[in-house]
């Protein structure tokens, strides 16, 4: 059986009295979309913080492909591939929507300084070539010049989107990302996920809205307490009664 992307093992995090997670074992296939899901106060962002090195663990190690991240800077577990997008967009709201998704491109180099200005140029060629790609992936290339400013709500959730995407993560870690979204632009990034992830893209999601999180998971964790009460497939999950209980409001969904 092939190493998970990411294994997170034993653990514990705790916030002076309050143990905000407990136990935590999970691990995430290669290619797949995992959904974490759980009422408000569960611990799912203080999981995904834990995993990108925001916030130590007490106890228990994170590894992503074989290798140990516990204790490393965000910034050094970002250049190994794992890139989150964030529930509130981290965006600058008087950049334009392409300099907007450059910046990240820009920060994932090895910050070399170029004297060769031919090199420089091409350099800034492939950026906005990249740019242009991603922002078309999203539906954003025809708002390309516009500053970000002027975007409504979900076209700035795709933008970030967009962000995490140039920097070629091997492991996408995504907060809530239809958050202020319309049906619509639900459905739209629903799509846009399912063919990332048909690009070898694996895919951990926190998401409160159900018909996003059964439309895109292979597997799903519940959290609830700091706690994983459950773990299986959607149909799994669908009709697990502790879920039903902890988390769905006693209702079929």
């Amino acid at each position: 059986m092939s190493q998970p992307v990411l294994d997170v093992s034993d653990v514990d995090k705790n916030f002076g009295g309050l143990r905000a997670l407990s136990n935590i074992n999970l691990q995430i296939k290669q290619g797949t979309t995992h959904a974490i899901i759980g009422p408000n106060g569960a611990g799912k962002s203080t999981l995904l913080n834990v995993c990108i090195g925001r916030l130590p663990p007490d106890r228990g190690a994170v590894i992503f492909n074989s290798d140990v991240i516990t204790g490393r800077q965000p910034h050094e577990i970002n250049q190994m591939g794992v890139v989150r997008v964030f529930q509130t967009p981290a965006i600058f709201p008087d950049l334009s929507v392409k300099q907007n998704v450059m910046l990240p491109a820009f920060a994932k180099r090895d910050g070399a300084f170029r004297l060769n200005m031919m090199q420089a140029v091409a350099d800034q060629r492939q950026l906005e070539s990249e740019a242009e790609h991603w922002l078309e992936d999203v539906g954003l290339l025809s708002h390309q010049h516009q500053l970000v400013g002027s975007l409504s709500r979900g076209d700035k959730r795709r933008l970030e989107l967009a962000m995490g995407l140039i920097q070629k993560p091997r492991l996408l870690l995504l907060d809530e990302p239809t958050a202020g979204m319309s049906r619509h632009d639900t459905n739209t990034t629903i799509e846009l996920l399912k063919k990332i992830k048909l690009r070898g893209m694996t895919e951990v999601i926190i998401e409160h809205d159900m018909h996003v999180v059964f439309s895109l998971a292979d597997r799903i964790s519940v959290l609830a307490q700091g706690q994983i009460i459950a773990e299986g497939t959607p149909e799994e999950i669908r009709g697990n009664p502790k879920v039903q209980e902890a988390y769905l409001g006693g209702t079929q969904v």
